[in-house]
């Protein structure tokens, strides 16, 4: 059976600035920074900038700790990162929360702190768009049972949402879970599907697990398991129970 990934410890950089979100004389300093940083000159980006973090725009708050974080127009510093992101994470900005949550697990910038991450990623996790490497690291962190009480039941219910927002590793790890028998009745058919599903989106050791669990099945129930994995892609993970 394939090991369960672990959880994602590197931080989201997505460029979280959005003009169109913010005053006209505000969204040309974003954009002249954002165009900086996109030349590489980070230096211009971070004076730029600078003065809308002041004024709490949680986006731009959530570049500047990115830069302080990679060390980008500034001198690395975790501490700073962390300041950043939890200004911009206070203001409900999924991924500055998800990049807290890392900080707490990695204890870069911030004492480690696992109960802190899980809340972090929590919150994260719960956004009306969900943050799904949110998702993916709850579960993992309820397998583990770093900063929760372990509960499998609840690692696949997290696996399972970030699963049909398309996410592999957790496509993979929920398999395992259905393989082993953790938090859902053990099922290789149900393995065979999320397996599947996980090894056509990328997943290492994915491919290796989908034919270990069709070494148990009936050849008509590998054909159903095929079948299921196909309708549930197709619908866009709408249709995977």
């Amino acid at each position: 059976m394939a090991i369960l990934n672990k959880e994602n410890t590197m931080i989201d950089i997505r460029c979280a600035v959005v003009a169109l979100m913010l005053a006209p004389g505000a969204a040309q300093a974003v954009g002249a920074g954002l165009e900086a940083a996109r030349a590489g000159d980070y230096a211009e980006a971070l004076q730029d900038w600078r003065p809308l973090t002041e004024q709490g725009h949680a986006r731009v708050q959530y570049s500047l700790g990115v830069m302080y974080y990679d060390g980008q127009g500034v001198p690395q510093d975790y501490a700073e990162a962390v300041r950043w992101y939890r200004r911009a994470a206070e203001q409900g900005l999924d991924s500055a929360q998800y990049n807290l949550g890392v900080m707490y697990v990695t204890g870069r910038g911030v004492t480690q702190d696992y109960a802190e991450a899980v809340r972090w990623y929590r919150l994260a996790a719960k956004q009306r768009i969900a943050n799904v490497n949110a998702q993916f690291n709850l579960g993992n962190m309820y397998v583990t049972g770093r900063g929760v009480t372990q509960d499998y039941a609840e690692a696949v219910r997290w696996y399972r949402l970030a699963a049909k927002r398309g996410d592999p590793r957790a496509q993979l790890n929920l398999g395992i879970m259905h393989g082993t028998g953790q938090g859902v009745p053990q099922d290789d058919a149900t393995a065979h599907i999320w397996f599947n599903i996980a090894a056509a989106n990328g997943a290492s050791n994915a491919a290796p697990a989908r034919d270990l669990a069709a070494s148990r099945l009936t050849a008509a129930a590998i054909d159903e398991a095929q079948r299921r994995a196909r309708v549930c892609m197709k619908s866009g993970y709408r249709d995977c129970d």
